[in-house]
């Protein structure tokens, strides 16, 4: 909602998400992966918002079905490559992520993950010619969700180091290291400024508390009954998937011919996510580089699903039987039926939700903020306009906060003594002239973050901030003043954009070199068989 709102600004791609924090703001869009949110709001443009949530979830579905059919039909047959995709679909974690969790943008991640697993077992069984292909499966992924991609980067390297142990031969890593350099190329517009302005904001909250993953790995122990509760029924998910996985590929073991080497690159994937779901991996949780972020180590379900879905296909295809196969299939489908119904019957669904929040920043109130993406300094609790009685301090209105207050005797209070104009109000660009017979502080609705500056008649000014709150006030000096409060584009986004820019190009003439060279070979040998 409050990315439409900014395209109807002219702002492709916000970076300021203006409503959070009932109307503070905060850089939520410059740190959460942009494709989720541009595709909810396209299809809040076309659709009414009620109906977006299924929309989003109906095409990230589809998405997922599409991408592991795709990896399926290289090496199994028609039929049991539309199982795999209706497996993937279905399975019982995307039911977890859909009706526990609302997870959009993992959703979104894990429907590319079968993508990411086909170009990388096309590029160590073909060469070089899948690794754009690869970068942007992968680019895509960093796009969507970041644990997902943190995840599937992790798996990329387990599943390039195996092919290269298979093959005997270092140059799947190499190919894979050029494909991984070039996907976090292609998402260098966001990942570049993501990374870079991290120390501007709390990040740290985003594995607090529960939210950290020696909290969270199967069947853990804690002292918050409902946090328990959720944990149990995931891992009960987590340990049904890993079994059924293992017993999967015992029976596809016998198609060694037609899955080599697809058998053995799945099932050291599948023996990795289960081994990272235990509290024994709690080391390499430490160790490795950015895992840490990923928080809930059930999240290594997203590959799993992948091992498991193909895996069972491949299974069921063995058996020579056709009463078998269909016993078995209809088996598995009843399972993953019960499961889902054991899901929906306590779905923590409100179907309020949207409408309200629509309905709040139609109201100027704007919604909740979020604790990792609060700048540096700011404790977003303390901001007015709050509704939630149980989360506002006794002494903080419930009002939408105005515009524009001013400072008296140390507090923020309604601007009374100013005639202030505004010019113009937008999400990232706000200007208006205060006309004042004595000196005063004014506080626009907005918090710092480093990329806003503050002009008065037109010169670059330095501005205030509230305690605690870290809200914008500015000093005004007697008369009339005009002000100009923008938000500045910094030198991080403008490298980010070059970097995917170049990374675009290489990848583009990477892409025709490859085709013109498989055009060539096959004109060679048109001619050959012409000549012989």
């Amino acid at each position: 909602m409050d990315v439409r709102g900014q395209w109807r600004e002219g702002i492709f791609w916000p970076r300021w998400a203006e409503w959070a924090n009932w109307g503070f703001g905060e850089p939520r869009f410059l740190f959460y992966p942009p494709l989720s949110w541009m595709i909810g709001a396209a299809l809040g443009s076309l659709l009414p918002w009620r109906m977006v949530p299924g929309a989003f979830v109906w095409l990230a579905l589809i998405l997922a079905g599409f991408s592991m059919w795709r990896l399926a039909q290289d090496r199994l047959s028609g039929p049991y490559a539309s199982l795999a995709a209706v497996l993937y679909v279905a399975n019982p974690y995307h039911l977890v992520i859909v009706y526990y969790r609302s997870a959009f943008a993992e959703l979104l991640g894990v429907a590319l993950l079968p993508l990411l697993f086909w170009a990388a077992l096309r590029m160590i069984e073909g060469g070089w010619r899948q690794a754009p292909t690869l970068a942007v499966v992968l680019a895509s992924i960093w796009l969507s969700n970041l644990p997902v991609a943190v995840i599937a980067t992790y798996g990329l390297a387990v599943a390039i180091a195996t092919g290269s142990v298979l093959k005997r031969s270092f140059r799947p890593v190499v190919l894979g290291l050029s494909a991984g350099v070039g996907g976090l190329a292609l998402a260098g517009c966001y990942v570049l400024p993501a990374a870079w302005e991290q120390s501007w904001i709390q990040i740290r909250e985003v594995v607090a508390d529960n939210l950290r993953p020696s909290a969270n790995f199967l069947f853990t122990r804690a002292n918050d009954p409902a946090f328990v509760a959720f944990n149990r029924q995931v891992s009960w998910v987590a340990v049904g998937l890993i079994l059924a996985a293992a017993v999967a590929a015992i029976f596809a073991r016998k198609k060694w011919d037609e899955v080599v080497p697809t058998w053995w690159i799945l099932s050291v994937l599948g023996l990795v996510s289960s081994v990272m779901m235990l509290p024994h991996s709690l080391w390499l949780w430490r160790v490795l580089p950015k895992l840490w972020f990923i928080q809930f180590p059930w999240r290594w379900l997203d590959i799993l699903d992948v091992v498991f879905s193909f895996l069972a296909a491949a299974a069921i295809a063995e058996w020579r039987s056709r009463t078998a196969r269909w016993i078995t299939a209809i088996s598995v489908f009843i399972a993953i039926a019960a499961a889902g119904a054991a899901m929906l019957s306590d779905a923590p669904w409100d179907s309020d939700d949207v409408s309200d929040i629509a309905a709040s920043i139609h109201a100027g109130r704007g919604y909740e903020g979020t604790d990792e993406y609060t700048p540096v300094g700011c404790d977003r609790y303390q901001l007015p306009g709050n509704p939630d009685e149980s989360e506002r301090p006794a002494d903080v209105s419930a009002e939408p906060a105005p515009r524009i207050s001013e400072i008296a005797s140390g507090h923020i209070v309604p601007a009374a003594g100013v005639r202030l104009d505004l010019q113009a109000w937008t999400s990232t660009h706000r200007i208006f002239t205060a006309d004042s017979e004595q000196a005063v502080t004014l506080a626009p609705r907005l918090v710092n973050y480093p990329a806003w500056e503050v002009l008065l008649n037109g010169e670059r000014a330095k501005f205030d901030l509230y305690p605690e709150t870290a809200q914008i006030l500015v000093p005004l000096q007697p008369g009339n003043t005009r002000i100009e409060i923008r938000f500045c584009r910094t030198w991080d986004r403008t490298a980010g954009d070059v970097i995917s820019a170049m990374a675009a190009v290489l990848g583009v003439l990477a892409w025709a070199f490859g085709r013109r060279n498989i055009s060539s070979t096959n004109a060679e040998g048109v001619n050959r068989g012409d000549d012989a």
